[in-house]
């Protein structure tokens, strides 16, 4: 028969007490388990208190925890569009790289609007998160809090420029150039670049990666620059526009996996063969970068780095001070897009290579 020591109780809320008297401990002693000290416990004693805890069903009162420890182990994350796989790619990986840590993560989604983004932090703070990971939407995005709220705030894929808050981005120009100077390498002198909008500075770098390649080759980048959006669509119109010309491109360069996907829609409309008729690189790196036809040569970010990078730095025990700027790695991955079909493309020799990245 079993003792009445290991029986849960049949009615009313089970509070520390209860589990307290149910192991034969002190409430202090609950309290040492659940948080790990500040007092030893003897291994016996942690094992009956967590049989306890077991058996009972007792789940911590994480309000009045919060209240106490003024931590609610939470962090936000505020994207631009969670509709975007890497910004759905990147948000699991953080949200694993919180869980590990003992962390539950809060999800924002800005829509890309600035007005809202201003709501959704506000939102994100009146929920006492312990930090915030945002990817702004622009520029000039106002993270500011008129309230002098104390929350971490870390800046995430786009760069923080002259804001005071630590960042974990990728050398967005670096692979650009890198990507554009492999499709040079096939023999394209007319290569387009579909960028993103001008005022996100992700953007601003991979266009200028694209402008330093073409330069460091000597080729004219006249008529061969369109600036939208980040999506599908917009990546869609603004091929189907170019393509049509007389004298087009033969070679597009998208700032995203998702402008790439509709570039690769306008080029099958058209009867355009990719890569024979039009090579196409893209930059993110996606599970969905993998699954076109053909599939997308790409320089792939590595979601895995930024998000315990970005966790790790928000997480800091650091006072405050001087910003820390890190910058992930990033790597051109080929694929059939570029015209790499059988063979990998060659690098020029070292001595031909460009000694520098603008």
């Amino acid at each position: 028969m079993e003792s009445s020591s290991s029986a849960a109780p049949r009615e009313g809320r089970v509070t520390r007490a209860t589990v307290a008297r149910h192991a034969g401990v002190s409430t202090a002693v609950v309290s040492y388990v659940l948080n790990d000290g500040p007092r030893p416990v003897a291994e016996s004693t942690r094992e009956r208190v967590l049989r306890s805890i077991e058996v009972l069903g007792y789940r911590p009162n994480a309000v009045a925890r919060a209240l106490k420890t003024r931590r609610t182990h939470t962090i936000g994350l505020l994207v631009p569009d969670n509709s975007n796989p890497y910004f759905a790619e990147l948000a699991k990986a953080i949200e694993d790289a919180a869980y590990a840590r003992g962390y539950a993560l809060l999800l924002g989604n800005s829509d890309n609007d600035r007005h809202r983004e201003k709501l959704q932090l506000a939102a994100l703070r009146d929920r006492q998160v312990d930090g915030l990971l945002v990817i702004r939407t622009s520029t000039d995005a106002d993270l500011s809090d008129p309230r002098a709220d104390r929350t971490r705030v870390v800046l995430l894929d786009r760069a923080a420029g002259t804001l005071p808050y630590p960042s974990v981005v990728v050398d967005n120009k670096r692979g650009a150039h890198e990507g554009v100077h492999h499709l040079i390498g096939h023999g394209h002198g007319r290569v387009l670049c579909i960028a993103g909008p001008g005022d996100v500075p992700a953007a601003v770098d991979r266009e200028d990666g694209w402008r330093a390649a073409m330069a460091e080759a000597g080729l004219s980048t006249e008529r061969l620059l369109i600036r939208t959006g980040f999506s599908r669509w917009e990546g869609y119109a603004a091929a189907r526009s170019v393509l049509a010309r007389t004298r087009r491109p033969t070679a597009i360069f998208a700032s995203s996996d998702l402008q790439g996907i509709g570039v690769l829609r306008a080029c099958d409309e058209l009867d355009l063969n990719v890569p024979r008729d039009v090579a196409v690189l893209a930059f993110d790196g996606t599970q969905e970068s993998e699954f076109t036809s053909p599939p997308l040569t790409v320089i792939q970010q590595d979601i895995q780095t930024i998000a315990e990078t970005g966790v790790s730095v928000l997480l800091s025990q650091e006072p405050p001070g001087q910003p820390v700027h890190v910058i992930a790695p990033c790597r051109l991955v080929i694929r059939r897009s570029c015209g790499c079909l059988r063979t990998r493309w060659r690098r020029p020799p070292a001595a031909e290579q460009p000694s520098g990245h603008g």
